[in-house]
């Protein structure tokens, strides 16, 4: 017990410690970016619609503008959420979680940027689709974004840019 204990400070983990470790900092950083694209959709960029679970949940105002104007609002919201949660990602996965070095410190850094950047396009475009075209609430949409950018992201930080 004291040796699976141990592989939680620092790099020197087995691999399905370093999973766990990936899951407790994505949970960190999802954390993060739900907050901040809760408090854009809800006060500063309105994405919201009153049937939404946030909006009850949460007490967070709710807005009725059509779904194309919501859903461009909602992409603009997780757009902000990315740039906050990606930052708090990278600190934790290069103190904790993966062992950098694969790449100079800049060129990681702009291949980790890179990859969450596309999958945080390619979920928005399911978040997009999802409320445009389906009608379904910023919620669920949020919900099937975070899924895409998660399984995007794992992969390319295990096998490319981080030594593993």
């Amino acid at each position: 017990m004291r040796s699976v204990l141990s592989q939680f400070k620092g790099h020197n983990h087995g691999p399905l410690v370093q999973f766990i470790k990936y899951g407790i900092a994505g949970g960190v950083a999802t954390g993060v970016h739900i907050v901040v694209f809760y408090i854009m959709a809800g006060f500063v960029f309105p994405a919201l619609s009153p049937g939404d679970q946030a909006v009850t949940l949460f007490n967070l105002p709710a807005t009725n503008v059509d779904d194309r104007v919501r859903a461009n609002l909602a992409v603009m919201d997780n757009f902000i959420a990315f740039c906050f949660s990606n930052g708090v990602a990278y600190f934790i996965n290069i103190k904790w979680v993966f062992l950098p070095g694969r790449h100079k410190r800049s060129v990681e850094m702009l291949m980790f940027f890179a990859v969450s950047g596309t999958s945080i396009a390619v979920g928005s475009g399911i978040m997009k689709v999802m409320i445009h075209m389906f009608d379904t609430t910023s919620s669920a949409a949020f919900v099937a974004n975070i899924v895409a950018s998660v399984m995007i992201n794992f992969v390319m930080r295990k096998y490319v840019i981080f030594k593993g």
